[in-house]
């Protein structure tokens, strides 16, 4: 979470320093739907070996919110992204997987044309993971849970967090508006981690021995961005 602050602060400085450009500056607000595809093997490979626990999903699905600066055929974008398998039932033996991240990319247009937008696309970022892990308690009775703090603490669903330094490499195409200064279009993308990560407690608390992984996220998102004025 400090990292992502940490982003955030940096990405509001650019964009500031952006704003003092006296050349056509066109600033657009951004936001996305999409998909990404990511396995957690350390943890999963881990959860196989107590079969009362459902693995994780290898996909999420996402949704954005940020801004998009173009300037120059120059593209510079800040995103906040939250993600989830949309699994994960408390009644049942299940998982799941959510996300939170923020990012900063730049690229360039290489169509520099009336209608359309193609940019490929590098940046950083930095994302959180939450793995949540169910039960399925069913044969649990209900008067064991009264009686019994053992069992009460024994059907509460497990938790994990990771967290990761991430370089971002992407590819965008979009169609302008032939009116105002909006977009729609794809970006697709690869969200790499710096350095393999431990998972921790959900306290984010260090455990010996807890499985270790990378991130290595595969995107694609519809995106939509639109503005009411150009500066100059």
């Amino acid at each position: 979470m400090k990292s992502i602050i940490l982003i955030s602060v940096l990405v509001c400085s650019l964009s500031l320093s952006a704003q003092t450009n006296k050349e056509k500056f066109v600033p657009m607000i951004k936001k996305s739907i999409g998909v990404s595809f990511q396995s957690f093997d350390g943890l999963n490979s881990r959860i196989s070996g107590f079969p009362e626990y459902e693995k994780l999903k290898d996909h999420m699905f996402t949704i954005s919110l940020g801004s998009m600066h173009v300037m120059n055929n120059f593209v510079s974008q800040f995103t906040a992204t939250a993600g989830s398998s949309l699994t994960g039932h408390s009644d049942r033996k299940s998982s799941a997987i959510r996300s939170l991240g923020g990012a900063f990319d730049i690229g360039y247009d290489v169509i520099p044309a009336d209608k359309i937008m193609l940019y490929p696309l590098a940046g950083i970022g930095a994302e959180t993971y939450h793995a949540v892990f169910y039960k399925d308690n069913s044969a649990v009775q209900f008067d064991d849970v009264l009686e019994s703090p053992a069992v009460q603490n024994d059907i509460r669903s497990v938790k994990f967090t990771n967290a990761f330094i991430t370089y971002r490499l992407g590819l965008g195409f979009a169609l302008k508006s032939p009116k105002g200064y909006g977009t729609v279009g794809i970006q697709a993308g690869y969200s790499g981690s710096f350095k393999d990560r431990a998972w921790r407690s959900s306290e984010n608390q260090v455990l010996a021995g807890a499985p270790v992984d990378k991130l290595s996220r595969f995107s694609v998102s519809l995106v939509l961005t639109g503005s009411k004025m150009m500066m100059k």
